[in-house]
């Protein structure tokens, strides 16, 4: 087996496993319900950005809507720290849809 040098790209990677190790660890209950609330806050984020601009016809008030959003979680998070995984869902379908729009 070969193993990597003492560098800082070895240590930054070995830090990123443990943490994924830890996050998606334990029961199984508590991985599926993380993934759950990932792919909900996609799919909430997904549809907020595109029904919100349909409604209010301009991309400035469903981007201000969708950090309103955000930062709610935000302020949730610290009651339930599951709504952490509903905010990354969320904030990384917004991130997409910015994308896709070409903004």
């Amino acid at each position: 087996m070969i193993t990597l040098q003492r560098t800082r790209l070895a240590g930054l990677q070995r830090k990123a496993a443990q943490q994924l190790r830890a996050g998606f660890g334990g029961p199984w209950w508590s991985r599926s319900s993380r993934i759950l609330l990932l792919l909900a806050g996609f799919f909430i984020g997904s549809n907020l950005t595109v029904h919100l601009e349909n409604a209010t016809g301009a991309r400035t008030f469903s981007a201000f809507f969708a950090l309103i959003a955000c930062e709610l979680l935000v302020v949730l998070r610290r009651r339930s720290p599951w709504l952490d995984y509903l905010r990354l869902g969320f904030v990384y379908a917004v991130v997409l849809e910015a994308f896709k729009v070409g903004s």
